[in-house]
């Protein structure tokens, strides 16, 4: 090894040293900063998912803006729709900032080689649901959301921020929906009810495989982007929704669910994670539906995107001329 291969290994070996003492020391790592590219493809990945996650998410919730039984509800839902595009539009930013290009990321997307979250991939056939995604699909994200504003990467931790307290609106909008609906006639509680037994399991897969079959959590936990793992997670988001039902008056489907005093937590079934892997794989119910509307409104956009790449254009030659 020569002398300018010396100097570079040792020059590398600085740069990942202080690299670990700012995660050590439980600093944030910017855009400017050296960072391994493991780090940096797995920070791609992450915010990326999450944000194709919050502009599919329109999806479900969407379908029902125009159906909502009043001008209110109809309003709640608009704002709450706007959040999650704005929320994309945070991290599409932040992955930016790693290098990523959004226009590569979001046909990824389309093509399928990036996910999203597999929630957002089973239907909405009734009002209730409108709720119950405040409530219980929210609320996981909450769960899960919350530690990722402590996240290691800053411009990540710092959109997180703002995401985490728009999405516990959302949540208390979804609970209140429920409470009112609750209130109302038999017919209502019992559609709750039907809704709340079809995404119960789907909302304890959000967190994604239990820690055993994880393939990213030790490294994530290690370089602190997460803070806790998915069976953590998963406990948390039990032990906070099961006096939640409990107050509404709705029965969570699992007979295996009760308080274990020794643990200090809720036992809880086994997820059926055949389904989650099924879903993932693309063989959920909505998952060609979902791409397709993403890909058909990706497509009908391209003229404003051309417009303004043109006017941005026309704006820096007028900029030039006068300087």
């Amino acid at each position: 090894m020569d002398a300018a291969d010396t100097d570079a290994r040792t020059g590398a070996d600085a740069r990942l040293a202080d690299f670990e003492r700012t995660i050590e020391r439980d600093q944030r790592i910017e855009p400017r900063d050296w960072m391994p590219d493991r780090y940096r493809s797995t920070m791609v990945r992450q915010i990326a998912q999450h944000a194709h996650s919050e502009i599919i998410g329109m999806q479900p919730e969407g379908a029902w803006i125009t159906r909502a039984p009043s001008l209110r509800r109809k309003a709640i839902l608009l704002a709450k729709v706007q959040d999650e595009a704005g929320h994309g539009l945070y991290l599409y930013s932040a992955a930016e900032t790693l290098g990523a290009d959004r226009p590569e990321l979001t046909a990824r997307l389309i093509s399928g080689r990036q996910k999203y979250s597999s929630i957002f991939n089973y239907p909405t056939p009734s009002f209730a649901d409108v709720g119950v995604i405040g409530w219980l699909v929210d609320g996981a994200a909450i769960c899960n959301q919350v530690p990722l504003c402590r996240s290691s990467y800053g411009p990540y931790a710092r959109a997180m921020i703002r995401i985490c307290k728009e999405e516990s609106f959302h949540q208390r909008q979804g609970y209140e929906l429920l409470m009112t609906l609750m209130r109302g006639t038999e017919a209502q509680r019992r559609m709750v009810q039907e809704s709340v037994d079809r995404w119960w399991w789907p909302s304890l897969m959000m967190f994604g495989p239990p820690d055993a079959e994880s393939t990213h959590t030790a490294q994530s936990m290690a370089w602190k982007i997460k803070r806790h793992t998915n069976d953590e997670l998963r406990q948390r988001f039990v032990d906070m929704t099961v006096p939640q039902a409990a107050a509404l008056g709705v029965t969570l489907p699992d007979p295996d669910l009760r308080w274990n005093a020794e643990r200090g937590h809720h036992d809880f079934g086994e997820v059926d994670w055949s389904e989650l892997k099924r879903v993932i794989s693309g063989d959920g119910p909505c998952n060609a539906e979902r791409i397709e509307v993403r890909r058909a409104a990706h497509e009908d956009g391209a003229w404003v995107r051309e417009a303004a790449a043109a006017h941005a254009a026309k704006r820096a030659r007028r900029e030039g001329e006068a300087a």
